[in-house]
């Protein structure tokens, strides 16, 4: 019978492979808790935005063509305005409370000059002033209304 060949003495002894294997086994959970984490999160958030009702569509609301005179006495300006809503009851609400909303709108136009509103500048700033006056309370303890921050108004000074 042959005896078992012992390892030459100039090799190196074999190294245990349950190191390696333990550091992977620790890689691939670390690996997969945080996929598993990202998915979680990163998943949930998706699914909520998927939830959220969709944008109302903008209603218009065009009201009729102001016209006032200026200051200056000598001359006048014509203002069309449209105001964008997304809620049916505010347009409802509006058209019902539409004098009072003119009447401050008319009060705001008359006081002004025809050098206020040269500069793009300067219709821009009326536009918010209009925008400001038309989210005013229609009753005492009333709430502002609920209209967009987009004003589309068209200017003729004469």
């Amino acid at each position: 019978m042959a005896e078992p060949v012992e390892a030459a003495e100039g090799t190196p002894p074999k190294k245990s492979k349950k190191k390696l294997f333990v550091i992977l086994g620790a890689l691939v959970v670390l690996l997969g808790g945080g996929g598993a984490g990202a998915w979680y999160f990163l998943g949930s958030s998706a699914s909520k935005e998927a939830h959220e009702e969709p944008a109302k569509a903008p209603i218009f609301l065009p009201l009729e063509t102001f016209t006032v005179n200026l200051q200056d006495g000598e001359q006048y300006l014509q203002l069309d305005i449209t105001l964008q809503l997304t809620d049916p009851a505010q347009v409802d609400l509006l058209k019902l409370h539409m004098p009072r909303i003119r009447s401050r709108l008319l009060s705001l136009l008359s006081s002004k000059r025809a050098d206020e509103l040269i500069t793009t500048e300067d219709k821009k700033k009326l536009t918010q002033e209009i925008l400001a006056q038309v989210k005013q309370p229609l009753s005492p303890k009333g709430k502002p209304q609920q209209v967009d921050d987009a004003l589309f108004t068209s200017f003729v000074i004469q």
